[in-house]
């Protein structure tokens, strides 16, 4: 059988300098070079070879619900939930209570919030 690996995420952006902007300034992620083209696509290092690629489209119309979500995994969730909060970014449980998480079933801590073109971001401590 095949063994895959995950390697990225690829999303479309309205503006491609803010959600580098809020990527670095939020889940403090790193840019790196985009080594596949000389497009405006712009390249975020999530860890471990892994990367979020913002590919600019300016006229299109952005369609997404929480279901439609990926997860990031941290140490220390109380420490990011203040860091939220100094940013003065909503965030809330699964259901949309806001300034809430979640304990999951299997103990797993979670919480949602929205990049600037409404894409969901889970973050929780299944680390």
């Amino acid at each position: 059988m095949t063994t895959f690996r995950f390697d990225h995420i690829a999303i479309s952006v309205t503006n491609v300098d803010v959600s580098v902007t809020f990527y670095k300034k939020v889940l403090k992620l790193k840019e790196m070079e985009n080594t596949a083209s000389n497009s405006k696509t712009r390249w975020m290092k999530l860890g471990d070879n892994k990367q979020l690629h913002l590919i600019p489209r300016p006229d299109f119309e952005i369609r997404t619900n929480k279901a439609v979500h990926f997860a990031l995994s941290i140490d220390n969730l109380d420490s990011f939930l203040n860091h939220l909060k100094d940013l003065e970014i909503e965030y809330s449980d699964w259901t949309g209570t806001s300034d809430k998480d979640y304990v999951r079933k299997d103990g797993v801590n979670q919480f949602y919030f929205q990049d600037p073109d409404g894409y969901w971001i889970e973050i929780n401590n299944a680390v």
